[in-house]
């Protein structure tokens, strides 16, 4: 039997993380934690002007979320984080070794549509070109998986679903 995993949706914003995140816990049968409110205040108002984080904004926020997945370990959760460079996902993974990440990915024109539909987010569209830049996909070596965001939130989360039974059992 599989030990249930501590998952992280991860891509730049726009890409559904916060609605994929809830459907896939669900499936998997686990709690979700949105990865936004992990983000100190000063984060939120820094987006909010539309000036992007650098590397010492996300280090708190990076830890919040890795405390939180390795209280997580071995019982299973869903978080949604950016994750968007290799070291971000190191200092999850050196929080809670033995997560997975579900890349969310789409071409820029699904993305940047899908943003000025919502509202009420602190992110504007005009970071989407930072995330973009910074943005480093998953390596071969890392355990995880890229979900193409096509198609509707239910068939992404299944998608995802699927993505993740066919990764191989590393708990045994």
């Amino acid at each position: 039997m599989r030990t249930p995993q501590v998952v992280v949706v991860m891509g730049v914003a726009g890409t559904g993380k916060t609605t994929i995140g809830p459907l896939l816990a669900a499936r998997l049968g686990v709690p979700y934690a949105e990865g936004d409110d992990f983000h100190p205040r000063a984060n939120i108002d820094k987006m909010s002007a539309g000036v992007p984080l650098d590397d010492s904004d996300r280090r708190p926020w990076l830890d919040a979320i890795g405390q939180w997945a390795h209280g997580r370990a071995g019982l299973g959760g869903v978080v949604s984080s950016s994750a968007l460079k290799r070291s971000y996902r190191d200092r999850l993974r050196a929080a809670a070794p033995g997560i997975v990440f579900v890349h969310l990915t789409g071409d820029r024109k699904l993305i940047e549509d899908r943003m000025t539909q919502r509202r009420g987010h602190f992110m504007p569209t005009a970071l989407l070109d930072s995330q973009l830049a910074t943005l480093q996909p998953l390596e071969p070596d890392e355990a995880g998986v890229a979900v193409d965001i096509s198609g509707g939130p239910e068939e992404i989360a299944e998608r995802a679903v699927k993505a993740l039974e066919a990764l191989p059992d590393t708990t045994e």
